[in-house]
């Protein structure tokens, strides 16, 4: 004979007994990692070329290719920013030409002029060339995703601006202001623009994000009024 209360009692207990374990089981389980492998391997031409990839590859580098290799302009000699004290040609080129992009987006945004420009000497990162000047020269030149911005300076700022530059004792490239450095190194004679710089005056000056935020310690660039 059966003994169904002593069955179901059983029963019971071992439905519990494997919801406990199931429970226990499905708990959160702590992985360390113990330890990293792995080796260096080397990129040189001794690795064979896949052509499936190089075939994948292959339209997307000849449009970029034909993109970078436009012809922009020609160097009549080659220019680098280590020929120069307080200046270089490539500086003044460069500067001169965020100044002139600066100011035909500004005036059509914001109806205004910008004064000047300064970037930093660091961020010039090649030389260019005697001969065409490409896109791809200008990547290289300045091979960095900065924006490019206007900040709304006081007067004040721009003898801080002045002062910093002496300092460094670095060309920075610089456009739209224009000072002399006397024997006991202070600024003489500080034009911005064509005038005589005003303390209380607003000028607006075109410089990358970067620098905005105060890299390279251009930390009057923090102080301005507005950003654009």
């Amino acid at each position: 004979m059966v003994n169904l209360k002593k069955s179901n009692f059983l029963s019971h207990h071992f439905v519990l007994f494997l919801t406990f374990v199931f429970l226990v089981s499905c708990g959160e389980k702590k992985i360390f990692v113990n330890k990293i492998e792995g080796r260096q391997i080397a990129i040189t031409n001794t690795i064979p070329e896949v052509s499936a990839v190089d075939n994948f590859i292959k339209p997307y580098r000849e449009k970029i290719d034909k993109d970078m290799d436009e012809v922009l302009a020609y160097a009549p000699e080659t220019l680098e920013k280590s020929k120069g004290e307080w200046q270089t040609t490539i500086g003044n080129l460069q500067a001169d030409i965020t100044l002139a992009s600066a100011n035909k987006i500004f005036k059509a945004r914001e109806n205004k002029s910008v004064d000047a420009c300064l970037l930093n000497h660091g961020g010039i990162r090649s030389v260019i060339s005697k001969g065409n000047v490409t896109t791809r020269t200008a990547f290289e030149l300045m091979p960095f995703e900065n924006s490019l911005v206007v900040v709304a300076l006081k007067g004040e700022q721009i003898m801080e601006m002045v002062d910093y530059i002496i300092k460094e004792k670095k060309p920075h490239p610089l456009a739209g202001l224009s000072f002399v450095i006397d024997k006991n190194n202070t600024a003489k004679n500080i034009w911005i623009n064509g005038n005589p710089v005003d303390v209380d005056h607003i000028y607006y000056v075109a410089t990358n994000d970067y620098l905005y935020n105060g890299g390279d310690s251009m930390n009057f660039f923090k102080k301005g009024i507005q950003v654009y």
